[in-house]
């Protein structure tokens, strides 16, 4: 019994590290250093699609991060996250809104690190994205944050440069509006 229990277990190790080396990873270059983040294609593939499309037009490149999201500056919400957000485009440069994953469809959480596509309504992300500071349970699915309980789209994770997004986290903002907002040099594909 425990021979198969340790297979299994090396099994889904192996099947993981797999899936991991075929993800893509994604350098964001910003005004204040750099973000590494792997794309998990494998569990999230139309979020993460939609990612990528941007990423590959180039249509990141100049974009800002315009917004963070701190436990002080969102007094009227009962569920308090911390985010920082970034990658807005004008309706006119974007691809049309994508289908909504959750959590529950990808098995992806909200984790310290974790970005995720913002959103209106289930249904409508196009373009923008944010990270997670710190785990925040409350955006996935079934989570308070949002009214609709359906919670965000997480589709990958940062793999260098978290000091790079704290330290975006905490510049100043009038509201959660950062002043002045942080230039996104460029979003590219890399080699592992």
């Amino acid at each position: 019994m425990r021979t198969r229990l340790l297979l299994a277990c090396l099994l889904a190790l192996a099947s993981f590290a797999a899936a991991s080396a075929e993800n893509p990873v994604v350098l964001i270059k910003t005004e204040k250093g750099d973000i590494t983040v792997e794309v998990d294609l494998a569990r999230a593939p139309v979020t993460a699609a939609n990612f990528l499309r941007y990423v590959d037009g180039k249509l990141y490149d100049g974009s800002v991060f315009h917004r963070t999201v701190t436990l002080m500056n969102q007094p009227n919400d009962a569920v308090r996250i911390e985010v920082i957000q970034g990658g807005q485009l004008s309706d006119d440069k974007g691809f049309p809104p994508i289908a909504h994953e959750t959590t529950a469809t990808t098995g992806l959480r909200h984790l310290d690190g974790t970005i995720s596509m913002a959103r209106g309504i289930p249904g409508s992300a196009t373009s923008s994205f944010f990270f997670c500071i710190g785990p925040q349970p409350e955006l996935d699915l079934g989570g308070k944050r949002n009214p609709d309980g359906q919670g965000f789209a997480a589709f990958g994770r940062v793999v260098g440069g978290m000091d790079v997004v704290k330290a975006v986290h905490v510049l100043p903002a009038e509201g959660q509006s950062l002043k002045p907002p942080v230039k996104i040099i460029s979003v590219r594909r890399i080699d592992r």
